[in-house]
């Protein structure tokens, strides 16, 4: 199996991570967070001490699965677990953890492999990048739309049912059929890592900004109320095919900035030049009222914690690796393609969730 064997937690000046053996967030282990004092650290900011993923429902993970056979790997501490994964190594710094994951079949052959890379940006300290690589090991070519992958968040900010939540960068059009690589979003942040599992909360595949349980969602295929008080963020990607022994490559981010215009400006910054957004589909959290430690909850402005899940695509479709600037080490990714997120809904925690 190879590799060193214990979950990490991790940080640069802004951001710090707990990532588990299986590339899923929410480690126990660190100080008492701001707000419901959590010691398990999911994504923190290292500025203010508080925690985005960990109060109340751990619930973050992600899933890959095959379309055509229903086969499917995933990873949420909160929501089912590990489910049809095999570890095969996990090594961490004070800075990066990397996670190489097999999903295997009912008989215990592998299928796929997964691997999360994570590592801090040299071009922005308000960003960690997540190079993902799902290869083919199924003995056949998978064809445009049979690949899939999922990442979900509840958002609790600074505890549960506190946060503002903000999705961007769904395009109209969603699919591989369509030209793009998002496949559904949803504000239901308790969903499995199983991306063929799911439970909406209101607001499928529309853009909003701001959103509180009770709150209308802004129209589209979902359009109705955020019907839980508790919000939270749900992707789903589709690729287009792969070969066997092939596989796709991309990156995902998570970080947090004082603001959300800091947060926009990091978001610019991947590549190191800001006249581009370089993470064009996102999700947000940021505390919707009272105080973080001593400092006022602003939603309109995201101060004083503006927490950041992305992808790097525009419009929907998966954009190619960016390449920092001279002088700018590059970071461990290597192509950026197509993705699969999908968010499933539902919780294992002692709250009901409420569907619409």
């Amino acid at each position: 199996m190879g590799g060193a064997h214990a979950q990490a937690i991790i940080q640069n000046s802004q951001v710090q991570l707990g990532v588990n053996t299986f590339g899923d967030l929410n480690v126990p282990g660190g100080t008492p967070a701001t707000g419901d004092g959590t010691r398990t650290v999911g994504l923190r900011s290292v500025r203010t001490n508080s925690d985005s993923t960990a109060p109340g429902c751990t619930c973050e993970g992600w899933g890959v699965g095959i379309r055509s056979t229903g086969q499917f790997g995933a990873a949420n501490t909160d929501v089912d677990g590990r489910v049809n994964l095999r570890l095969v190594s996990f090594t961490s710094s004070a800075t990066t953890a990397v996670s190489v994951v097999n999903v295997v079949n009912s008989v215990g052959v592998p299928i796929l492999q997964v691997t999360h890379d994570y590592h801090p940006l040299a071009t922005t300290p308000f960003l960690y990048e997540t190079t993902v690589t799902i290869t083919n090991l199924t003995g056949r070519a998978l064809v445009a739309g049979d690949l899939v992958y999922r990442r979900v968040m509840d958002w609790d900010i600074p505890t549960p049912g506190n946060e503002s939540v903000t999705i961007q960068g769904v395009p109209a059009a969603l699919g591989i059929a369509n030209g793009a690589n998002i496949a559904r979003t949803d504000n239901n942040g308790f969903n499995p890592g199983n991306p063929f599992s799911f439970l909406s909360d209101g607001c499928t595949n529309v853009n909003f900004v701001n959103l509180r349980g009770g709150s209308p969602c802004p129209g589209g295929t979902g359009t109705g109320t955020a019907s839980s008080s508790d919000q939270g963020a749900m992707f789903d990607f589709e690729f287009t095919g792969l070969a066997i022994g092939a596989s796709q490559v991309f990156n995902t981010y998570y970080g947090v900035a004082p603001d959300k215009a800091t947060a926009d400006l990091a978001r610019s910054l991947v590549d190191g030049d800001a006249s581009t957004v370089d993470i064009g589909l996102y999700s947000y959290g940021s505390c919707f009222s009272g105080s973080i430690g001593a400092l006022p909850c602003n939603p309109a402005t995201g101060a004083p914690d503006t927490f950041i899940f992305g992808f790097g695509v525009r419009a929907g479709v998966s954009v190619p690796p960016v390449t920092p600037p001279a002088g700018v080490p590059e970071p461990t990714s290597l192509a950026l393609v197509g993705l699969a997120l999908a968010g499933a809904v539902y919780s294992t925690r002692r709250r009901t969730v409420r569907n619409s």
